[in-house]
């Protein structure tokens, strides 16, 4: 077993069409599925956090709409969406509650992911999920996406909600079993790579599309997910799907794939992208109290603020200051300014008598923070 995979105490799974939908009846293969299911299940009881993005809602509702073979009109998958994806999410209900699981359905647009406010609310929501138990299942919102606001692919989506709930693995279960140093069966020297550390531009000249007639996806966009997990902290495994158990599979036989390995863990990522990627649009001043807390790792509580500077809505970046106006840390606000200008100086018990309702405890949640070194300030 790869450590990689054993340590991983967050590990999103994406689910392709082909694996979940037969071809020629277009039907739900409901044996695969189970066997899924059991796999999770296992994983569940070790301590594991699981989150699903599975595709399969257009092929289904292709077949129950009796829509022609081929690619289809942007509206055609629409309607094929809003129909399989009742279907997809019943099958996965039902799997997952004959094994003592409960499934969750979290759709989710590109602006999901990329517009902060948006982003942070989709990570509450699915972190909520799993503390309580629950097995996220996400596909993107194909009823409602145009072409211009949609990923088009669930290995990009997969590698986003990855990235957002600060996966430690990401497994890309496909109708290949790895990346290969060309497409199968194009060329007799075509062999597949057991681990991939930099993303060269030789690796992306190998990719070629290899996707099935029900999936968008093929070997380009799965480096392009890969690109994104791995400088999230998240490794990223391509694996062979097309056997029954196939999350056992892997664990099992952590060789029979391809691994691209992150170079710093997800927290590491998350906090560089905090402190040194986006540009903040005001600031926090604490006392002296408030100062010894985070730098003892605790959370920002709006009673040690002092006042609040700029103007900022809920997902940005801001600075924290201490009472002679030093910098000593940056984080995302949990609140936008005229909120928190409300609540500062109160105890958390005290925020929904104030705003009318029950937000959350702190202003910046550790995991939203990072702090200077003393010898940067």
């Amino acid at each position: 077993m790869r450590k990689e995979w054993t340590d991983a105490k967050r590990i999103v799974v994406k689910i392709g069409s082909s694996l979940l939908v037969d071809s020629a009846s277009g039907t739900l293969k409901d044996v695969w599925l189970g066997a899924l299911a059991d796999d999770i299940a296992g994983l569940r009881k070790d301590g594991k956090d699981l989150i699903v993005v599975s595709s399969g809602a257009i092929a289904l509702g292709r077949n129950a709409l009796k829509l022609p073979q081929g690619a289809l009109k942007l509206e055609d998958s629409q309607a094929a969406a809003a129909v399989g994806q009742i279907d997809l999410a019943h099958a996965y209900e039902d799997a997952f509650r004959a094994r003592g699981l409960v499934a969750a359905q979290v759709l989710l647009t590109l602006g999901d992911t990329e517009k902060r406010q948006r982003y942070l609310n989709a990570r509450s929501t699915m972190t909520t999920l799993l503390k309580l138990g629950a097995v996220p299942v996400v596909n993107e919102n194909d009823t409602v996406a145009t072409s211009e606001i949609r990923y088009g692919d669930n290995d990009r989506l997969a590698a986003r909600v990855a990235s957002m709930m600060s996966a430690d693995c990401l497994v890309l279960l496909s109708d290949v079993d790895g990346f290969y140093t060309a497409p199968p069966g194009t060329r007799a020297d075509a062999c597949r790579l057991d681990e991939v550390r930099d993303i060269t531009p030789e690796i992306e000249a190998m990719a070629g599309d290899v996707g099935s007639e029900l999936s968008r996806g093929g070997m380009v966009t799965k480096i392009e997910a890969a690109k994104i997990a791995v400088a999230a902290g998240t490794h990223m495994a391509i694996a062979s799907g097309k056997v029954l158990h196939p999350l056992e599979a892997l664990a099992k036989k952590g060789d029979a794939c391809t691994w691209f390995i992150a170079r710093s863990d997800p927290v590491t990522a998350r906090k560089r992208w905090i402190a040194g990627t986006l540009t903040p649009k005001g600031a926090l001043i604490v006392d002296t109290g408030a100062a010894t807390a985070l730098a003892s790792g605790k959370s920002l509580l709006p009673a040690g603020v002092t006042s609040v500077e700029g103007t900022f809505e809920r997902g940005d970046a801001v600075t924290i200051r201490n009472g002679e106006g030093v910098e000593f840390g940056r984080g995302l606000a949990a609140y936008g300014h005229e909120e928190a200008k409300a609540i500062i100086g109160r105890k958390s018990g005290e925020i929904a008598a104030v705003l009318g309702y029950l937000g959350r405890p702190e202003l910046i949640h550790r995991d939203d923070m990072v702090l200077k070194r003393k010898n940067e300030r």
